[in-house]
C-alpha cells in the first residue's frame, strides 16, 4: 500500500475519544452578584464531592487490543466506579453516564473454538496468544481459548489462520437424538437472534454413535425453532446460503456441543480473491505456510510458482499489518444487540496501525501469462498498488533471486498440475537453487512425498498439512552451500 491508495485504506480518521465532551459546550458566562453566588455554590459542591467520592483510576479505552484477563479487570473497575459514583456522575457529568451506557458488556467470558486447516493447530494457538488470548492452546483441527465479546470481534478481525470463530453456548452429555432436541430447547438463543432472522445449522461428529447426522441436525434445528416460537410466537426461516445466524452442532462419543458461529462466511475469504487459478491455496493455509516457514517480513520473499498470487498477497498484508478481515463482513454484525459503534472503533484502531510501504521486495514468477494477469487483478482488489508485488512471467528453473538472502515459499505444480513432458523439472529447479540461492530458506508444499529425493535435497524439517483433501508436506530446506544435499551413491 502506498500513498496513492491511502485515501481508501490508510487515512480514515479515528473517531474522537470523547465526543460527548462537545455536547455541553461552554457554560454561559455570568457577571456581578449572580456570578459570585454561582461560584460559591460551585465551590461548596466541589468540597462535598471531594469528601464523599473515592479516587479511582481512569478507565482505559475499551477498544484497545488487550488480553481477556485485562478486560475483566477493566470491567470490574468500571462497575465499581459506576456503583459508587452514580448519583454524583448523573448530576455533575451526565454525558459520561451516557457514554458508559453505550459500552458493550465486558464481564461475560465465553469459551471459544477456532477451527483451522489440519497441521496449523500450534501456529494458530501461537497467533491467538500473540493477539492477547493467553490461555489459547492447540486442539484437534483448531485451538481453544476464552474471550469476552470484544475479544471475539478482534479474533475475527485479526486471525489469519482460523477458519471460523465459534462461541460455545451449550454442552451436555447425550445418548439419544432427543437429548440433542432438549439441549437446543434449553439454550437461550433469543439473546443472539430471533424469528425475524434466518438460520442455518451444521453438524459434524467424531466417533459419535448416532446413526444419522442428518437427523441429529434436524433435532437441533427443531429445538432452536421450538424455543423461539415459544418465546416470540414465530419460528425463524431456514436459509442455507446466506443465513443471518449460523449454529454448529458437534458430537463426540458421549456429548454434544452447540456453537454460535460469529464469522459467517469462512475467514479464509478475505474479500479480494476472484481469480483463483488452477489449484489455489486457501488464504489461511497460505498464511500458515508463511508462519511455519519462519519468514521475516523485513526480508525478501519469492514464489517462483506463484499462480494467482495468494501466498504473496497474504505476505504483503502481513508485512503491512493489514488485518485479515478488514474488508469483509462478519456474521456477528447480523446478530441482535450488535454494537456497530464499538465495532467501528475496533476497525478504526486497526487501520491506524497499517503501514504504507513494504521494506523488502516480494516477487512472483509463473510460466502461465494468464496466471500472472490473475495475480495482478487480485493485487488490485486487495487494495495493493501495482508496485507492491512484482509479478512477472518467468521460469523457476532460471529465475534469479531478488536479494542476496531471503525466503522462498511456494506451492509448485504436482499431481495433475505437473506437465507430463517435463520430468526434469525438479532436478533442473534444484540445480538453480543450489547454484544461486545460497543463504535462502526454501519452503515447498507438495503432496509428492518423494519430492526431496527428486530434488536431491535433504529437508531440515517436514510439516504434515492438508491442502483440501490432499495429504501434503511442507518441506523446509536451508540452502547453505554443500549442506542438506543428497549426493548420488
Amino acid at each position: 500500500m502506498t500513498d496513492s491508495k491511502s485515501g481508501k485504506t490508510l487515512t480514515l480518521k479515528k473517531k474522537a475519544a470523547t465526543p460527548a465532551a462537545t455536547e455541553s459546550g461552554e457554560r454561559r458566562k455570568r457577571a456581578g452578584g449572580r456570578a459570585r453566588q454561582v461560584a460559591q455554590q460551585g465551590r461548596e459542591r466541589d468540597k462535598l464531592r471531594a469528601a464523599k467520592t473515592p479516587v479511582t483510576p481512569s478507565q482505559p479505552d475499551t477498544t484497545s487490543p488487550v488480553p481477556p484477563a485485562s478486560r475483566n479487570q477493566e470491567s470490574r473497575q468500571d462497575h465499581h466506579t459506576h456503583s459508587n459514583d452514580s448519583v454524583q456522575a448523573e448530576a455533575a457529568r451526565p454525558h459520561v453516564a451516557v457514554r458508559r451506557a453505550r459500552r458493550p458488556a465486558q464481564t461475560e467470558i465465553f469459551p471459544v473454538f477456532a477451527p483451522c486447516p489440519q497441521g496449523l493447530e500450534e501456529a494458530l494457538a501461537a497467533e491467538m496468544q500473540a493477539l492477547g488470548f493467553e490461555d489459547a492452546e492447540p486442539a484437534r483441527a483448531g485451538c481453544r481459548f476464552h474471550a469476552d465479546w470484544s475479544g471475539i470481534l478482534r479474533a475475527n478481525l485479526y486471525s489469519r489462520l482460523a477458519t471460523r470463530i465459534l462461541v460455545q453456548v451449550a454442552h451436555a452429555p447425550v445418548q439419544h437424538e432427543d437429548d440433542i432436541l432438549e439441549l437446543a430447547q434449553q439454550t437461550p438463543w433469543e439473546r443472539w437472534f430471533g424469528a425475524e432472522q434466518t438460520l442455518r445449522v451444521d453438524t459434524s461428529a467424531i466417533r459419535s454413535p448416532m446413526q444419522s447426522l442428518q437427523y441429529c441436525n434436524l433435532r437441533a434445528k427443531d429445538g432452536i425453532c421450538d424455543r423461539l416460537r415459544e418465546r416470540e410466537g414465530e419460528r425463524p426461516s431456514i436459509d442455507t446460503v446466506r443465513p443471518d445466524a449460523r449454529v454448529h452442532l458437534f458430537l463426540s462419543e458421549d456429548s454434544a456441543t452447540l456453537y454460535l458461529d460469529t464469522s459467517g462466511e469462512s475467514l479464509f475469504k478475505r474479500g479480494w480473491r476472484l481469480d483463483k487459478g488452477e489449484a489455489p491455496l486457501r488464504e489461511n493455509l497460505a498464511a500458515g505456510l508463511l508462519a511455519l516457514s519462519g519468514w521475516d517480513p523485513a526480508q525478501a520473499l519469492l514464489d517462483p510458482f506463484c499462480g494467482s498470487g495468494t501466498i504473496l498477497i497474504e505476505a504483503a498484508w502481513i508485512a503491512l499489518g493489514v488485518p485479515a478481515g478488514i474488508w469483509r463482513p462478519f456474521g456477528f454484525e447480523r446478530l441482535r444487540n450488535h454494537d456497530a459503534r464499538h465495532w467501528r472503533d475496533i476497525k478504526d484502531e486497526a487501520r491506524s496501525h497499517i503501514a504504507t510501504r513494504l521494506d523488502s521486495p516480494i516477487v512472483g514468477y509463473d510460466l502461465n501469462p494468464q496466471a500472472i494477469e490473475a495475480a495482478r487483478a487480485n493485487l488490485e482488489r486487495a487494495w495493493l498498488t501495482p508496485d507492491s508485488i512484482r509479478f512477472e512471467v518467468g521460469d523457476a528453473r532460471h529465475a534469479a533471486p531478488p536479494a542476496s538472502s531471503g525466503w522462498l515459499v511456494t506451492n509448485p505444480p504436482y499431481g495433475e498440475r505437473l506437465p507430463g513432458d517435463d520430468v526434469e523439472l525438479w532436478s533442473d529447479w534444484a540445480q538453480n537453487l543450489k547454484h544461486h540461492y545460497s543463504g535462502w530458506q526454501v519452503s515447498v508444499i507438495s503432496s509428492d512425498l518423494e519430492l526431496p529425493r527428486q530434488m536431491r535435497l535433504k529437508p531440515r524439517r517436514r510439516y504434515p498439512l492438508h491442502n483440501g483433501a490432499l495429504d501434503c508436506r511442507l518441506f523446509i530446506f536451508e540452502m547453505v552451500q554443500a549442506s542438506y544435499r543428497k549426493e548420488k551413491q
